[in-house]
């Protein structure tokens, strides 16, 4: 860090909602050569925070500093001529596009006619994709990309255009182990160069790692600001929910394996994503699914699900052979599935929390003549909102303006609501901070206990080796791993993963 005037200062920032305080008489102060972190729980006001930093909402009261000089930001291109950048969980790389059109997308070198220069759009991006050290070619379209190279494509794009402070939004949601590694070398680069840095994650691991300091909000107010050395991960948690959080996966049951399994699959091939997968899980078990991004996982689930039906083998539910070639069929077979991308696959934004609960299963409410009964309806959804704890001002609040934590319960809510004889988590507590964690895994646990078969994909090894009764490990669309409860670790599922000796 450096001693002349901070790169970015927020003093005394507040702003309200309506009835809603969303962020009141905060101060941050970002140092050039800083990797600040900003952590709390959603809803404590770490979007609105950011939206005021980025221009896109502006303070109700309070002053904005940069490199010590007062700014008041009209909209997010004030902001980003400034020197603040920001990379949001949402991509927004455009599908059709190359890699190099979307680094430089606006800032496309041309010549005097206003013709791009391709030679040297290609070049420049060549130089950036060879910083991070991603073997990607720059003319490849980003649509062919998985989720965590357009991540990185996201990542540069943003550093293309010189800033002088980078906020980071839960940016290695999406990336593998490796990934994880050059983007945090990436960082402490970015650091070397005296950029500051707002690194925000759910992932109190790497805040401890990577951080110089940490600022902790609650309830729209700041509640600490430390020095990393100063600060340990259960401080951390205590500080982000105003209380001791013991035992967060709570308490494995005992699983009877006696009798048949509630999932039976034997041979599931689909060319170019899995092939020859077998595994079971009974009734009451927690069956872990890990591995890297790209191993094959959730296109298992996917499968299992009918979402993109296998092309051979056999599924069997509770005895009967099962194989979904829709999720419609699968849901009437006992199936549900929590997708791993809950905004463009999971839920219904522009709708409410109620019509969103009820959409997996709206046949039940409906009257004889295809009338939908809502006030069983809005019992219905009343009573879900109430055992999921969604914090919303009634079951009509739109999803779209719900915590990324909210919304997660919200989808969970809805699968859970058909007593599905098997849910299938893909990656169920992805951007949603500790306390939402906690109730995910209590529902997970409780569902369970009820007698479901779960089976969880997720990329937190912390979270398989707490939930899970047995773990499968797949590595390049194949089951390569397989572990009771007391003989997983981290090493050994990662060198499975790897296909490391080490």
């Amino acid at each position: 860090m450096t001693s002349g005037p901070p790169a970015l200062q927020a003093i005394g920032l507040s702003k309200r909602f309506g009835q809603v305080q969303a962020l009141d008489d905060v101060n941050l102060e970002i140092q050039a050569g800083e990797v600040h972190a900003l952590v709390g729980e959603n809803g404590a006001g770490k979007s609105t925070l950011i939206n005021l930093l980025v221009g896109t909402l502006q303070p109700d009261a309070g002053r904005l500093l940069v490199g010590g000089r007062e700014m008041r930001f009209r909209n997010a291109r004030e902001a980003a001529a400034a020197g603040i950048a920001a990379v949001f969980q949402e991509l927004s790389v455009v599908g059709s596009l190359s890699v190099a059109e979307n680094i430089f997308a606006n800032r496309q070198p041309v010549n005097r006619l206003n013709f791009i220069r391709q030679g040297e759009l290609t070049r420049r991006a060549e130089e950036l994709l060879r910083t991070f050290n991603i073997a990607i070619a720059p003319h490849t379209p980003v649509e062919q990309l998985s989720v965590a190279e357009r991540q990185v494509v996201e990542i540069l794009k943003c550093l293309a255009a010189h800033p002088c402070v980078l906020l980071l939004d839960e940016p290695t949601s999406s990336l593998t182990q490796r990934e994880k590694e050059m983007l945090f070398a990436l960082i402490r680069r970015l650091r070397e160069q005296k950029h500051g840095l707002i690194y925000i994650s759910h992932h109190l691991p790497e805040v401890i790692e990577l951080a110089d300091r940490v600022t902790v909000l609650r309830d729209g107010k700041r509640v600490a600001t430390r020095l990393r050395r100063e600060i340990t991960e259960p401080e951390l948690v205590r500080l982000m929910v105003g209380r001791e959080l013991q035992d967060i996966y709570g308490q494995r049951q005992t699983v009877d394996r006696t009798g048949p399994p509630r999932l039976k699959v034997e041979g599931l091939c689909r060319p170019g994503r899995f092939a020859d997968v077998a595994f079971a899980v009974w009734p009451g078990e927690i069956v872990g699914l890990a591995g890297l991004v790209g191993a094959g996982r959730t296109e298992v689930g996917r499968a299992l699900f009918g979402a993109d039906p296998a092309s051979s083998g056999r599924i069997v539910l509770d005895g009967r052979p099962a194989l979904p070639r829709s999720p419609g069929e699968a849901t009437k077979a006992g199936l549900a599935y929590v997708t791993e991308d809950r905004k463009t696959q999971g839920l219904f934004l522009r709708h409410s929390i109620r019509d969103n609960l009820v959409a997996p299963r709206l046949e039940r409410f409906a009257a004889r003549l295809g009338f939908m009964r809502d006030a069983r309806i809005d019992q219905y959804a009343g009573a879900c909102r109430q055992r999921s704890n969604i914090v919303a001002p009634d079951v009509h609040q739109l999803v779209c303006r719900l915590s990324g934590g909210n919304q997660q319960k919200v989808l969970i809510a809805a699968w859970v609501g058909l007593e599905p004889r098997l849910l299938i988590a893909d990656e169920p507590t992805r951007g949603v901070d500790v306390g939402a964690r906690l109730e995910i895994y209590g529902q997970l646990r409780e569902l369970a206990a009820r007698g479901t078969a779960v089976l969880l994909i997720s990329s937190d090894l912390q979270e398989i080796l707490g939930l899970s009764d047995r773990i499968l490990v797949m590595r390049a669309g194949r089951i390569v791993g397989r572990f009771d409860c007391e003989e997983a670790t981290e090493e050994r599922i990662i060198a499975a993963a790897l296909d490391s000796t080490h």
